[in-house]
């Protein structure tokens, strides 16, 4: 019997491997998802690079650095390769600090508000109709309320908001979506043939939830996730530039704030262009992560486009 066991458990193991490998496969062939890939690995070294500047020189400290033979905006050159902004401060070191700013808001309001949406879709699709109407209601309610100007009203009654204020609110407002999709999804497996066997053998409610439901549910909240950090991204950087941002840290949205708010917007474009160009192509990559990852979810998208 206990080899029985274990060559359950790597059966078990091995059928995991193999759908990863499966799964895998199909995303790396995806043009999207090699294109994806390679640009997330380009901010991620940026990310990375972004605590370098300020150990070579405290000059390119991005936030308190200044050259001293400079004392305002000019254009590239050796010692400054994107120039520097209208404090002499280095733009390509807050470049480079404001991957690492996009990442951690990014992944993590994505994570809460995807942990959040997950957990609340399971209950409410394996609960009761009670435990399910008011929960959904609940998500309806925040569902509704806008989430940009919910912060700004915040941000004008409190004052500037720190970072980490910010992605709780931006994960706050963000499950309700992604709590529908999931409670769809556990209604339709509370319905399966395996519930009704765990059911008999004596499983208890949390064991059906998180050993049956969650494992099946968990890869459509990892597709929904991509989107989620593109949308957290975008609402940083529009509240950064609305001037409701961390003043305390350098963003992209920042920096597009200080363009404007400094009459250099159309002044200086190796300032404006680059903090621009990056949150268009962070928010570009996750959204092509997330195409390919629905080719990989769902096979019909594989059969469509080999047809095609």
């Amino acid at each position: 019997m206990l080899n029985a066991k274990k060559d359950n458990g790597f059966s078990t193991r091995f059928h995991w491997w193999a759908h990863f490998r499966e799964g895998w496969s199909v995303f790396i062939e995806n043009p999207l998802g090699k294109i994806g890939i390679g640009l997330l690995i380009l901010f991620g070294v940026m990310a990375a690079c972004s605590y370098i500047p300020p150990l070579i020189d405290p000059m390119y400290n991005p936030m308190a650095g200044v050259d001293p033979q400079v004392y305002s905006s000019v254009g590239p050159s050796l010692k400054h390769w994107l120039g520097t902004d209208f404090m002499g401060r280095d733009i390509l070191s807050q470049l480079l600090a404001g991957a690492r700013v996009a990442f951690m808001v990014g992944v993590s309001a994505a994570f809460m508000s995807i942990f959040l949406g997950t957990a609340v879709g399971m209950v409410a699709g394996y609960s009761g109709k009670f435990v399910d109407t008011v929960l959904m209601r609940l998500a309806d309610v925040v569902m509704v309320m806008p989430t940009l100007l919910v912060v700004i009203i915040l941000a004008s009654l409190f004052g500037q908001l720190s970072i980490w204020t910010i992605v709780l609110i931006i994960a706050f407002f963000r499950w309700p979506g992604v709590s529908r999709v999931i409670r769809a999804q556990t209604l339709s497996l509370k319905q399966r043939p395996f519930i009704d066997a765990a059911r008999v053998a004596g499983a208890s409610h949390l064991r059906i939830i998180f050993r049956h439901i969650m494992p099946n549910v968990l890869p459509l909240s990892f597709l929904y996730m991509t989107f989620r950090v593109t949308s957290a991204i975008t609402i940083e950087a529009a509240l950064a530039f609305l001037g409701f941002g961390d003043p305390g840290t350098v963003s992209w949205g920042m920096m597009l704030q200080w363009v404007w708010k400094t009459g250099h917007m159309f002044k200086a474009p190796y300032w404006l262009l680059p903090p621009g160009l990056c949150i268009s192509l962070i928010t570009l990559s996750f959204y092509m992560l997330g195409r390919a990852m629905e080719e990989v979810l769902d096979p019909r998208l594989r059969k469509e486009e080999k047809s095609i």
